[in-house]
């Protein structure tokens, strides 16, 4: 997080009493901003619920302030937690994305439906805390 608390005092920045929105500094469509726990958090796991609720209503604000001045077709909220989910900053965050016709975003997998018994053993595997 270090990179961008250098360069948040010239972005437009939307400051609650635990979070703390601003816009990024790699943008992926024009808009896109960033919603954060002002206290560090590696990850979701590392967060209390309630920082949580805190980060989700303030990317909720975002989103239709975002709406609101650029009207976009659509907005995706986006959290990566760990490299196998390509986190790269290694401070809990959520990407406000709004989407526009077109852009050149892609769906990060591909649909296809799952088999019945797969997801039985899975529900079981959880329902159980089978880690």
């Amino acid at each position: 997080m270090a990179d961008v608390a250098v360069h948040v005092d010239g972005l437009a920045q939307l400051g609650r009493q635990r979070t703390l929105s601003f816009l990024n500094i790699a943008p992926a469509t024009v808009g896109h901003a960033l919603v954060v726990p002002r206290r560090h958090a590696d990850g979701l796991s590392d967060l209390e619920d309630e920082e949580h609720a805190q980060v989700a209503r303030a990317a909720g604000r975002v989103a239709r302030l975002l709406r609101g001045a650029l009207n976009p077709a659509g907005v995706n909220l986006v959290h990566a937690t760990g490299e196998a989910a390509w986190q790269s900053v290694f401070h809990f965050h959520v990407h406000v994305v709004p989407r526009y016709r077109p852009d050149e975003l892609q769906l990060m997998w591909q649909e296809a439906p799952a088999d019945d018994a797969d997801l039985a053993v899975v529900r079981a595997r959880v329902l159980a805390g089978d880690h």
